[in-house]
């Protein structure tokens, strides 16, 4: 079954630059995933601080297997230093 993967990042002031570019690495290294049926990253337009991601997967075990690919870990710990509060992943099956 097919997953979504939503993801929201509030990047800390002075981190909006970096953090947009390493959010395009990352969503250019993921479309090239087997499992990947679609990835896009987002800016917010009334508050740059404001990042999405959403992501579409084959299933379930292709998002397993991009979590621990060596691109998402490098974001993922470049997020860590550069967000505010908790890192909001969400996954989600389409209802409608």
């Amino acid at each position: 079954m097919e997953i979504y993967v939503f993801g929201r990042f509030r990047v800390k002031d002075g981190e909006e630059e970096e953090f947009g570019e390493a959010l395009r690495e990352v969503v250019r290294a993921s479309r090239e995933e087997e499992g990947c049926a679609e990835i896009h990253g987002y800016c917010g337009i009334r508050d740059r601080r404001l990042f999405y991601v959403h992501s579409r997967w084959r299933d379930e075990e292709a998002f397993e297997t991009h979590a621990r690919l060596a691109h998402t870990v490098k974001f993922l710990e470049r997020a860590e230093t550069a967000i505010e509060g908790a890192l909001e992943v969400t996954r989600a099956e389409r209802i409608v």
